[in-house]
């Protein structure tokens, strides 16, 4: 049985909010999306569900890393994916899974997010990956996910959406907002043509300065 320790309300509130919040950046629509943020012997998620308009810290689901919930709730369909994030990358606090409009779109080609603006870097290196398209809910997608970021803090998701990670809730949102923000751009110049893309030195002198300045956080 799997034991949880502490009070766990804050973390509910601070995720129902987050969850909120994707909602009002228009970055999930009815009960897309899912987030979650990991606690001392598993991790609090979003019920399945659950949409932006209603979600109270009530309908945060307690469970642990192999599945096992506490409570009545019922989770998110992906929690597989978010699980399976947190067991491979323990600098890993909070997952948010998005069906924002642009990373659907770039998603939908099974392609690559190419380092055509500098702040594709934000996401750790040149590029974002796209897994390819799984059925959602599988374990085929959780490892395709995990692969996909073992380098980087987002990917998209392959005829589906996108997914990141952080070491904060406010950063898992951020990321996922400039994810869409990014990929809404990228749409936007491939419609003037194919754009012209950052050189290898170009990202060695991004990442060299992005360390000094610590962009975005």
């Amino acid at each position: 049985m799997v034991v949880f320790t502490g009070d766990v309300s804050a973390q509910a509130l601070a995720l129902s909010n987050s969850y909120r919040r994707l909602g009002n950046l228009g970055l999930n629509e009815l009960a897309s999306g899912n987030a979650s943020c990991r606690i001392p012997g598993g991790m609090l998620i979003t019920a399945s569900g659950a949409t932006a308009e209603d979600i109270q810290p009530e309908d945060v689901v307690k469970m642990s890393l192999d599945g096992e919930v506490d409570g009545a709730g019922k989770p998110s369909s992906e929690w597989q994916m978010h699980a399976a994030i947190y067991l491979a990358y323990a600098d890993t606090n909070a997952v948010v899974h998005t069906h924002s409009d642009y990373c659907v779109a770039v998603a939908s080609q099974v392609q690559t997010l190419p380092g055509f603006h500098y702040l594709v870097g934000e996401f750790g290196g040149g590029d974002v990956p796209c897994t390819p398209y799984f059925t959602f809910g599988t374990p085929q997608l959780a490892s395709s996910a995990v692969e996909a970021l073992a380098e980087r803090t987002a990917c998209l998701l392959g005829n589906h959406g996108m997914i990141c990670r952080a070491d904060d809730l406010k950063r898992a949102v951020y990321l996922a907002q400039r994810l869409e923000i990014t990929a809404r751009q990228y749409v936007l110049s491939r419609q003037l043509g194919k754009p012209k893309l950052l050189s290898e030195k170009n990202w060695e002198e991004f990442f060299e300065q992005f360390e000094k300045s610590r962009y975005g956080r």
